[in-house]
């Protein structure tokens, strides 16, 4: 869940290093540190506590020289968040610096078995690594790339990595290795790089090397050479990644969040673009996906988080229009305690980054057992899209804000694209999700009602509920998840039946409630769960379809295929979010204690 860059070419590192950690910040905020060899004219370490920006700051005047270095931005895992703590970490001779991203599971017995003597400066997993290549070269004389691979063999099979390592002896190569942990590596003419997200270095190239699980590569600023878990050469060809570098800026906007939010709509029309032809039919979905999914006699959603929620509406969309029993699970769950299977599964893995742990476990197991699976995600050179047996991709751009928004609405419209092609939706989807679309965009224009009813309702308040049924219960969840994660106002979602059955004890004068009312089948009796809690004090928000409203409604949206309310549903509870955090003067894009992409279980 850290950020790793590196670079060695023919202009100066720091520059590059710094607009790197920059673009990698979502991954972790906690302390950022950066490493430039400068040659002849010395060593430079940098570390600081806190946001990037720190770091820059700590950096000017201290006449930084060298095109070649690694940097790091820190959430952190073992140890607190400290200066001693923030990565790279040095051997104790000053000779070697180590970047890192995962985790060593086998740490202490490493320290215990090898580090006798040897003065530790930090509570890190890493430190033990670097000291231990360092140990290595000297008492075993080995080269660098030979005692990286030594260290590398000790750790358990548990373990999750993603290093990147400098020797001050040879100033302008890198050397890196990954297992369960993303990695690239970025070609140039002006030099190489290696990063733990492209979009770090797409200024500089969009040319990259995939760096495979247990392989170790040494990049000089003309040359990546390859190597196996046996140390044998590998060839690889890069891949051109086909993103435009503005994309991954925040342009006018305050925050990538708000940027996000906007983009859904623009989201909607690509993946109507990419997935129907222009009668209205699917395409660019492999017979072989449908076959299989067909062939199989239940369905199981794995995800983690925000994607979790997606499986919820996306279950409905299977349900009801492929005929199949459709099971949703929690992939830290799953993958510790999977449950009784049916004959023939098919399992559909949901994730923004196609790098989340959990899910990666869970695969991993599934792929032992020769069940078939398909991965929906937004990066297609993912590890999760990799070994899945097919992939989807979500097309949503890149996501940079914690808070997942379009990416969600992404994974929804997929998985309802998805559906429609195996089964019987009885809808001219395309059309359907054009009009989704557009009412996207009006929703998504109003957006100053949404900031009235976050301060009105939120200003000083410190718990919260989202309530619906059916389909509208699924986006409760996922809208409390977002007010929680940037706000920090405890919030509960649920089905709003589940209230008087102990909930409604939480209940308090002016407590908010937000009531999410779009599926008729349900409409009356969430406008009596309403008056329940609005009976006990409760402050009631009620966001509801047009068709469904009230007077005293808080938000009216545009009807649509009730089906396909999710999709407008949950944009005014994203906005809500957003502007109770800016009421709050928080960090929209960077909350505590949380990274975008979960590469650590």
């Amino acid at each position: 869940m850290c950020g790793i860059v590196g670079c060695t070419g023919n202009h100066e590192a720091l520059p590059t290093l710094l607009k790197g950690l920059e673009k990698l910040e979502y991954r972790g905020y906690d302390s950022a540190g950066v490493y430039v060899n400068g040659g002849d004219a010395g060593d430079f370490l940098v570390r600081q506590q806190g946001r990037v920006a720190l770091l820059e700051e700590a950096t000017k005047g201290k006449g930084i020289t060298g095109t070649a270095g690694i940097a790091h931005t820190r959430w952190a895992t073992h140890g607190g968040v400290s200066v001693e703590n923030a990565h790279p970490h040095c051997s104790e001779d000053g000779r070697f610096y180590l970047v890192h991203n995962g985790v060593i599971e086998n740490y202490d017995e490493l320290r215990d078995t090898y580090l006798q003597g040897v003065t530790l400066h930090s509570e890190t997993d890493t430190e033990i690594a670097v000291q231990l290549i360092d140990k290595f070269a000297k008492e075993d004389e080995l080269s660098t790339l030979d005692a990286f691979r030594k260290m590398i063999s000790l750790l358990d099979n548990n373990s999750a990595y993603g290093f990147l390592l400098m020797d001050r002896q040879t100033p302008d190569l890198l050397y890196t290795a990954k297992k369960k942990s993303p990695l690239l590596i970025g070609i140039s003419d002006d030099g190489n790089v290696v990063t733990s997200d492209a979009a770090a270095m797409l200024d500089v190239t969009q040319y990259f090397i995939e760096l495979m699980d247990g392989e170790v590569a040494v990049i000089s600023k003309t040359n990546v050479a390859l190597y196996n878990e046996t140390g044998d050469s590998v060839s690889r060809e890069p891949f051109y990644l086909d993103i435009d570098a503005s994309e991954t800026d925040k342009g006018v906007y305050p925050y990538y969040m708000l940027k996000e939010v906007d983009e859904q709509a623009i989201v909607a029309r690509t993946l109507s673009q990419y997935y129907f032809d222009d009668n209205g039919q699917v395409i660019n979905i492999d017979q072989s996906i449908i076959d299989r999914i067909k062939q199989a006699d239940r369905l199981y959603i794995v995800a983690a988080g925000t994607s979790y929620h997606a499986g919820l509406v996306g279950k409905r969309y299977f349900e009801q229009w492929t005929g199949k029993p459709t099971e949703v699970h929690i992939s830290s769950e799953f993958a510790y305690d999977q449950p009784l299977l049916s004959k023939k599964p098919f399992f559909i893995f949901l994730s923004q980054s196609g790098e989340t742990a959990d899910s990666r476990e869970v695969l991993d197991n599934v792929v032992k057992q020769g069940y078939p699976s398909l991965t929906m995600a937004n990066v297609l050179n993912s590890t999760l899209t990799r070994e899945a047996d097919f992939a989807l991709p979500l097309l949503a751009g890149p996501e940079i804000a914690v808070a997942s928004t379009k990416a969600y609405t992404a994974q929804v419209i997929v998985e309802a694209i998805l559906a429609h092609a195996i089964g019987d939706s009885g809808l001219d989807l395309k059309h359907e999700l054009a009009k989704v679309a557009v009412e996207m965009q009006v929703i998504t224009d109003q957006k100053d009602q949404f900031k009235v009813i976050a301060e009105d309702a939120l200003h000083d308040r410190h718990s919260a509920f989202y309530i619906g049924r059916g389909l509208d219960a699924a986006v409760a969840v996922e809208s409390a998840l977002k007010l929680k994660e940037i706000s920090y106002v405890q919030t509960e979602g649920f089905a709003a039946g589940e209230l008087k059955h102990g909930t409604i004890s939480l209940i308090e004068d002016g407590t908010p409630v937000f009531a999410l009312l779009t599926q008729s089948k349900t409409a009356g009796l969430v406008r009596g769960e309403i008056s329940q809690v609005a009976a006990r004090g409760a402050n009631t928000i009620v966001i509801a379809s047009q068709s469904l409203a009230k007077p005293g409604d808080a938000y009216l949206l545009p009807d649509v295929n009730e089906l396909l309310m999710p999709l407008l549903a949950v944009i005014p509870t994203q906005l809500i979010a957003y502007y109770a955090t800016l009421d709050r003067g928080l960090d929209v894009d960077r909350p505590r204690n949380l990274a975008k992409s979960v590469t650590v279980q």
